[in-house]
């Protein structure tokens, strides 16, 4: 038996409430490295970019913003 149907087999008896992170596991080892560097970079230049960054809000303006008096 190849290690392909080993695995095989073995998701058959994994729970459904389990298979979830069987998925994300499979997804990060097949995860295309290039795109996911592209991804990164693009991050990191989205928050070089934003205006927003370095400005600061105090817990109380938060608490008040999000209506959590």
């Amino acid at each position: 038996m190849s290690n392909r149907e080993k695995c095989v087999d073995l998701l058959n008896s994994v729970p459904d409430y389990k298979i979830g992170y069987v998925l994300a596991y499979l997804q990060g080892l097949t995860a295309d490295e290039e795109a996911d560097d592209a991804f990164c970079e693009r991050m990191y230049q989205n928050y070089l970019n934003d205006p927003d960054k370095g400005e600061s809000y105090s817990l109380e303006d938060c608490v008040k913003e999000w209506g959590l008096d």
